[in-house]
């Protein structure tokens, strides 16, 4: 594609980034079958492709409106259309590009404004969320049935941490909301990890891995968490006390691995951001270089099980960080016999805080998704970021666990 960006970005570093994934495009059209809105919507702006028409359009120093804004917040940002691409177009960089700058040339309506300024201040503080949370829970039966949906009721027991005891260690992201969602997400990792001989860690000063804050396009706001996570595993890592940086959420997962391309010019941060990136693991990536130990692990504690299982994996486990089949291999292995899943690269809807700001989109989506992994009559679906889990709960009433989660399950149940 020939590009000829304005004098406004030509030369700046993202100017650079855009026009190469810009001329990268050839205009093929294979992502339109991949693309979530546009299957729904079939208008071909709501598509990758036409999308990249009006970044190209902005870029070059058109006139923006609404309508573009409208359509960029429609994307997903789910990157199917990268995993489809045989050009290799990096289109999920170049939307945050765009998007970024549209923010500033296009003012929203005071509502909007203000509602994305408060999801912003809302989801990434954990005691503020665990507040609103909590607070949630208590007036739980006095809601509708449609918000009653939306608020889990309380978690049941909590396990414990393990001791720290192995001379191997790793780091692990709390994250934002999944301690108050779903705590035992983390501490099903903690142990799994435990009975393989690996001590998970937590910095304290750790927070939000900063997606939230970026992808509602407040992206300084969002680097900046960046920046203190970074500041918070650098004595550690520094140290080279740990092996890797788990993380059980794809979402933060993407995001983290990422931390080298986003703060690639900040002098103070770049080469920091990319040590850290290249430490961070999902924790399916853990498990399958430990295959050998947790097979011997699970021959040594298993009997035969052969629950029907679903898996949903999410965008930012197969398209963003490109992990396919890995969780399915572990599960398999741990005796779960995995349902078939149709259009399994599609969303189910959740997108970090798109279910919040595009409902009737994601609503589509969800039913969609639920279809999909109901098909198999599975006792439990089984999925890997929170937000899905979340999401597809809402849609479903078979109960839906992060697949860490359910190995521990196995894992300990035979060995009490």
């Amino acid at each position: 594609m020939q590009t000829k960006l304005a004098d406004f970005i030509k030369n700046s570093p993202q100017g650079q980034e855009a026009d190469a994934i810009l001329r990268s495009c050839v205009h093929c059209g294979f992502c339109l079958a991949t693309c979530p809105t546009y299957q729904i919507l079939g208008d071909e702006l709501d598509s990758p492709r036409g999308r990249i028409y009006l970044m190209k359009q902005m870029l070059e120093g058109q006139s923006v409106t609404q309508k573009t804004q409208l359509h960029l917040d429609r994307c997903l940002t789910c990157r199917a259309c990268e995993t489809t691409c045989p050009s290799g177009v990096r289109y999920g960089a170049l939307v945050d590009i765009s998007r970024g700058i549209i923010e500033k040339q296009v003012k929203r309506n005071l509502g909007s404004a203000v509602f994305r300024y408060t999801l912003r201040k809302i989801l990434p503080n954990p005691l503020l969320f665990n507040i609103l949370f909590r607070m949630g829970q208590i007036v739980r039966p006095f809601l509708s049935r449609s918000l009653k949906r939306k608020i889990p009721v309380k978690s049941g027991s909590i396990n414990a941490w393990p001791a720290e005891r192995h001379a191997r260690k790793m780091l692990i992201l709390a994250g934002c909301v999944q301690p108050s969602l779903a705590p035992n997400i983390n501490i099903a990792t903690a142990r799994v990890l435990n009975s393989l001989g690996i001590s998970l860690i937590k910095a304290e000063n750790a927070g939000c891995c900063g997606a939230v804050t970026f992808h509602l396009n407040a992206q300084q706001d969002g680097l900046n968490y960046m920046r203190r996570n970074i500041d918070a595993w650098w004595p550690i890592v520094e140290q080279k006390e740990i092996e890797a940086i788990v993380m059980t959420a794809s979402g933060c997962g993407v995001t983290v691995k990422e931390y080298g391309h986003l703060l690639s010019h900040d002098p103070d941060y770049a080469e920091k951001a990319a040590n850290i990136s290249a430490l961070t693991k999902d924790i399916s990536e853990v498990l399958l270089a430990e295959t050998g130990n947790l097979q011997k692990l699970i021959k040594l504690r298993l009997e035969p099980n052969h629950t029907k299982l679903s898996f949903h994996s999410p965008c930012t486990l197969q398209h963003g960080m490109k992990i396919r089949g890995v969780v399915e291999q572990i599960l398999t292995l741990a005796g779960f016999d995995l349902t078939v899943v149709p259009n399994a690269h599609l969303c189910c809807g959740s997108a970090g805080t798109y279910s919040i700001l595009q409902p009737e989109l994601s609503q589509q989506l969800l039913k969609n998704k639920v279809i999909a992994l109901e098909s198999g009559k599975p006792a439990k679906v089984a999925t890997a970021n929170i937000g899905c889990l979340m999401h597809l709960q809402n849609g479903t009433s078979v109960p839906v666990k992060h697949w860490i989660e359910l190995l521990d399950e196995r894992l300990t149940c035979h060995n009490g």
